[in-house]
């Protein structure tokens, strides 16, 4: 349990009131409208969706990903073992396993290369997170503490229920600076996962496979312009 946790009950109780009174409009000019206009959803609605975000299955799911790995690496020591074979035949073989090799393990573009990427982009969206949930935290404990949510659990409270017709409503003003701080806050935390996305792009593209170019052709004679015999030992 964090703190985000540790204040998501309070949290929504007070976003649920903000809701109720932003509902009946805001006030003009406000800088909630903005806001409001890009998330698409009260605060209310964006803070219990944010609270199903969680570091730890992200992380989990980076450190799988890197124990691919070592697959890889059996496969590529496979395929480095010497052979003891000659003729066309095993140049031919020589030339595909190097271009296995290059596809499997060599370079960012690589197989394996692209596992790291995906562990690394994994760890990073972990991170994102886990400081995303601090942030909201700090930001719920601020607008829980405020004057502004007294305002608002008083327009909201059983007995003042029936005042609540529109933004010059009381606590209109107040519900829209609650909503402004949390949703500012949700901004940010969403742009650094769309800022994540954009910088990992290009090491999660799809890894493409560069056939080895042959330099055997067939002979008038049905061999191979390397030569027709191939010699094999143990």
């Amino acid at each position: 349990m964090d703190a985000l946790d540790r204040l998501a009950e309070p949290g929504l109780d007070l976003l649920r009131r903000v809701d109720a009174l932003l509902a009946a409009g805001a006030p003009e000019g406000h800088r909630v409208w903005p806001l409001l206009r890009r998330m698409q959803v009260l605060p209310g609605d964006a803070l219990r969706s944010f609270l199903d975000l969680r570091p730890a299955p992200l992380a989990t799911a980076g450190h799988a990903v890197r124990r691919h790995v070592h697959g890889y690496d059996h496969a590529c020591a496979a395929l480095t073992d010497p052979v003891r074979w000659s003729g066309s035949a095993a140049m031919a073989y020589g030339q595909s396993r190097a271009a296995l090799l290059r596809h499997l393990d060599e370079g960012p573009e690589s197989l394996v290369g692209r596992l790291d990427a995906t562990a690394g982009y994994a760890d990073a969206l972990a991170d994102w997170v886990e400081g995303s949930r601090l942030a909201v935290a700090r930001a719920l404990a601020e607008v829980i503490g405020s004057a502004e949510a007294v305002s608002v659990v008083a327009a909201t409270s059983v007995t003042r229920a029936a005042s609540v017709t529109g933004p010059a409503s009381p606590g209109g003003g107040s519900a829209a600076e609650i909503a402004a701080r949390v949703l500012g806050v949700l901004c940010v935390a969403y742009d650094g996962a769309e800022n994540l996305l954009r910088q990992w792009s290009p090491s999660l593209a799809e890894s493409p496979w560069r056939p080895a170019a042959t330099r055997f052709r067939p002979d008038a004679g049905g061999g191979t312009s390397g030569g027709r015999t191939t010699r094999v030992g143990w």
